[in-house]
């Protein structure tokens, strides 16, 4: 028998989720054919974005989690991709390679990117007949500040995003993309911005709503009080849904029990990771990359188990990506060295700001309510008011060209004069 236990929300991890609409108990396979296909073959651009985008969402989880912390980490790795998938659309050069690589799209053109964003849209927002599964985009851009019709149409193409341009100075620009954010989550997330910085020129935006009941709901007359050890060994008291005598996909090695709960006809799901004892949830994420997570998913395989047991929770999340993201490889995105002229003509003056995303998710006898938001803020650089030589500076004359260094030294104090060198301490002769 399979217990479900352990450390800050038994290692879950969300690998997808899903709707379903029936709340009378029932289980949705009773009335749908359980979905065992895609409608199609993926293209081998969509293969290439899906493995890649993986690959991105667990080493961001791991990333996190390994400075976070605080008890629960929950992330999008969907929703992350997807806004700045949307502002890679605007990079160019160096900062272009480098959040490419970071997104794990190397290799893949921008036109082949954004075709697999659309492609993969419509395919998880219409896969299954009981599923609400919403993603929607949108840009907001300060006024005066000019950017190129082509970043926006590409965008608009790819990700069916929403553009608008509003001032930034006024506090009911604010009001209204938090009313988008609560509009696009079905109210699980009710802001994302607290006010605008002055050198913000633009605010990407990515959410997504998911609510998925469970292929085989927990009975709620099977939910009692239980204790939920938390990873520094104290205990706490919760409700721990039930289910007996039900067959799941499940697996495990040395290092962890996983159990895959199916929402809805089958195609989405939750897989739930319990480490082994004596280790921790961010024990088995340090090793979870891309390779490890595609022999998982491999080797669940369906048997009957006498008990599942799954607390109830609802949590929140709000995260800083900016330094998760520097130390995965796009640190320059970050920088007075982007370039973003892809996106603007002033766009070598331009760098991303922040990274933000909150998360929201309900987990209950009947299924799981999440949504996530995630937003990109590009803020003009400028230089510092005054660079004044105030105190000892250093100082290099070159020849620009062939790049000779004509002069170098150290200037300590203007106002001295040279008292000559000491005679060396050893001389021939």
């Amino acid at each position: 028998m399979t217990k479900l236990h352990g450390g800050p929300l038994a290692g879950l991890l969300v690998g997808a989720l899903a709707m379903a609409s029936c709340s009378d108990g029932t289980s949705p396979s009773d009335e749908y054919e359980p979905i065992t296909r895609l409608p199609r073959e993926l293209t081998a651009a969509e293969s290439s974005l899906i493995g890649a985008s993986n690959d991105f969402g667990l080493e961001l989880v791991r990333t996190v989690a390994a400075s976070d912390d605080r008890p629960n980490v929950i992330l999008s790795p969907l929703s992350a991709s997807m806004a700045l998938g949307m502002t890679l659309n605007g990079a160019d050069s160096a900062t272009f390679d480098a959040m490419r690589s970071t997104l794990g799209f190397a290799g893949l053109t921008q036109a082949e990117v954004n075709d697999a964003y659309r492609d993969l849209i419509d395919l998880l927002t219409d896969l299954d007949p009981l599923v609400q599964f919403e993603i929607a985009n949108a840009i907001w851009v300060n006024d005066g500040v000019p950017f190129y019709d082509a970043f926006f149409q590409a965008v608009s193409a790819a990700f069916d995003a929403h553009a608008e341009s509003r001032d930034f100075a006024d506090a009911a620009t604010v009001d209204a993309i938090n009313a988008w954010v609560d509009d696009k989550t079905h109210g699980l997330i009710d802001s994302i911005v607290d006010s605008l910085d002055p050198g913000l020129v633009m605010l990407l935006a990515n959410a997504i709503y998911l609510d998925a009941a469970w292929t085989y709901q927990f009975d709620p007359s099977d939910t009692h009080p239980a204790e939920f050890t938390r990873a520094d060994g104290s205990t706490v008291t919760v409700d721990m849904m039930s289910r007996r005598d039900v067959e799941l996909p499940v697996t495990g090695n040395a290092s962890y029990t996983a159990v895959e709960l199916p929402y809805g006809g089958g195609a989405f799901s939750m897989v739930v990771i319990l480490p082994a004892e004596g280790l921790t949830v961010r024990d088995v994420f340090a090793e979870l990359d891309a390779t490890a997570w595609d022999a998982l998913v491999t080797n669940l395989w369906p048997r009957t188990l006498g008990r599942v047991a799954l607390p109830k929770f609802t949590l929140s999340y709000d995260a800083w990506l900016n330094d998760a993201l520097a130390a995965m490889g796009m640190g320059v995105a970050f920088t007075p060295a982007a370039d973003f002229t892809r996106m603007s003509p002033e766009g070598d003056r331009m760098c991303i700001s922040f990274v933000r995303q909150k998360t929201f998710m309900e987990v209950d006898e009947r299924g799981t309510r999440a949504a996530a938001v995630t937003t990109v803020g590009i803020v003009e650089t400028s230089l510092p008011p005054e660079v004044v030589m105030d105190r000892p500076f250093a100082l290099v004359i070159r020849e620009r060209l062939s790049g000779t260094l004509l002069f170098a030294g150290v200037m300590g104090d203007p106002t001295a004069t040279d008292p000559g060198p000491q005679p060396p301490m050893v001389q021939c002769g």
